[in-house]
């Protein structure tokens, strides 16, 4: 399965709610305390269930809907590249389209509802039958469902099999399901079993967060070994060679164990009879344990968590790219997602530059997406333009722009870094002066605006003093670098042009 879309309603600074659309990489930019992370830990609540980094908590709900006594979190995840069968029902293969349990786009949309910050509630959004007839269907026992094909008279080749009633009963209805976006609940009853089935399909889900603090005990999260373990002890066919190591071993305690009881019941049958091996199933063994120690460390064994922030992510660059070498040659690999908060931190501008190539060559891996935020503006001309997800807030009202409102006619990495950083920078400054100037508007730009002295140099040697507008003062000076006869103009000077050619621009007809 593969994420397509996230919806948040009252997670933390996301009051109404708000749509974000996921690529196979979605970059995440905006101002500091924006929400960006948010996105990220709302990910990894939905995906871990409070077992992951992030435990969702009573601070989590939105201030203003709780001063609304409006306490419940909603989280919707909308997947498409679904499997092409499923199974719901003990060992019988049905599909998600045969259920109705998707939506009208035909993607599976999973909500989960945590009032007051508790436990989540699992909902899916289906476009499913609302016919008194023939709905609820999902929730019926086997007996359930063969009364009403008898009741009815439905023809039904196996009575068997729960999914093949459920369709039987819904292709005699097919010209009156009734068909309606409703929300299914998934985790009480007899439903409970379709997400407990649906989550064995559900993406890996690994958040690297840059500010953690760490600790001895948060390997797990920072040290790229132990990520390895969990795709690796995920493999299908690794799982059923654990299957039979621990159904040998369990095999080999029970006689020992039988031979022990057998040797006591000769001296105390009383005692012996009261016993029984306790042997978990494989289902329960907890392989991940066995491997908890897995580290990559230095000479001296210090590991990754106790090393400098800069060293910590140049392990964390190798990791990538030697996953993204990995993934694309394992096609048979379970979908996983990777959010990685601020991979910049830390790393000189070449590393940077290198740690977002890595990430885009994993992010077209098969069954792979890369979520992350950033606040370098190296990091964004790195990327194309429709990886960028820029969140912006104007009064109360947030938004999460796919496609930027841009003050040029093309898009503008410089603009992003712009809006996103406030990064004012000479080459946004050359754009936008060049697009004025092509568009004839140099002359009606100027009109009114205060003037500045400039001392241009001639070929000949000669100099002459003239008066211009401080956007040209500052054009020229980044032009001819040559000329020391002019004071070098701010930052802030630089940054008052930028806004006045957007100001202008933006009044244009």
């Amino acid at each position: 399965m593969k994420i397509k879309s996230v919806k948040l309603r009252n997670f933390r600074s996301y009051k109404e709610e708000i749509k974000v659309d996921i690529g196979n990489l979605t970059a995440f930019v905006g101002k500091n305390d924006i929400g960006k992370s948010s996105i990220l830990e709302a990910f990894d609540i939905f995906f871990n269930e409070n077992k992951g980094v992030i435990k969702i908590d009573k601070d989590d709900i939105n201030k203003s809907s709780l001063a609304e006594d409006d306490n419940e979190i909603i989280i919707t995840v909308e997947f498409e590249e679904l499997p092409n069968s499923i199974v719901i029902d003990s060992t019988n293969e049905t599909t998600l389209q045969n259920e109705h349990l998707l939506n009208q786009d035909g993607n599976l949309e999973i909500l989960k509802k945590y009032s007051n910050a508790g436990k989540e509630k699992v909902f899916v959004k289906a476009f499913h039958p609302n016919n008194p007839e023939c709905r609820d269907l999902l929730k019926k026992t086997n007996t359930e469902l063969r009364a009403i094909i008898s009741n009815k008279n439905i023809e039904c080749e196996n009575r068997t099999i729960n999914a093949v009633m459920r369709a039987a009963i819904w292709n005699h209805y097919h010209d009156s399901l009734q068909l309606e976006n409703i929300e299914i609940d998934v985790t009480k009853g007899d439903t409970k079993s379709i997400y407990d089935k649906l989550q064995e399909y559900l993406p890996l889900y690994s958040l690297f967060q840059s500010d953690r603090k760490n600790s001895d005990g948060d390997s797990e999260v920072q040290d790229p070994l132990q990520e390895a373990v969990k795709q690796i002890l995920n493999n299908a066919e690794l799982k059923i060679l654990l299957s039979r190591v621990a159904t040998e071993v369990e095999t080999k305690l029970r006689e020992v164990a039988c031979s022990t009881l057998e040797k006591l019941n000769e001296l105390n049958p009383d005692i012996a009879n009261s016993l029984n091996p306790i042997i978990p199933t494989s289902e329960n063994l907890k392989w991940l344990d066995v491997f908890k120690k897995v580290s990559i460390a230095g000479d001296e064994d210090i590991p990754i968590n106790k090393r400098g922030s800069g060293i910590k992510r140049l392990i964390l660059l190798s990791f990538f790219r030697a996953e993204a070498e990995r993934r694309i040659t394992e096609r048979s690999s379970p979908s996983i997602v990777y959010a990685i908060e601020e991979p910049e931190t830390s790393q000189h501008t070449e590393h940077q530059k290198k740690l977002i190539s890595a990430l885009l060559i994993l992010s077209q891996a098969a069954n792979t997406q890369i979520l992350l935020t950033t606040h370098s503006g190296v990091a964004v001309k790195e990327l194309n333009f429709e990886h960028i997800r820029l969140i912006a807030q104007t009064g109360a009202n947030k938004t999460v722009e796919e496609v930027i409102p841009n003050q040029l006619p093309y898009p503008s990495l410089n603009e992003v870094n712009f809006l996103a950083f406030n990064e004012v920078s000479e080459e946004y400054h050359n754009e936008l002066y060049g697009f004025i100037e092509a568009e004839g508007w140099l002359n009606p730009y100027k009109t009114g605006k205060p003037t500045m002295s400039y001392n241009k140099n001639f070929r000949d040697g000669g100099t002459r003093v003239e008066q211009i507008i401080l956007t040209e003062y500052i054009r020229h000076q980044i032009h001819h670098p040559e000329n020391p006869n002019n004071i070098r103009f701010t930052n802030d000077q630089l940054s008052e042009s930028i806004n006045l050619m957007r100001d202008f621009i933006e009044a244009q007809p």
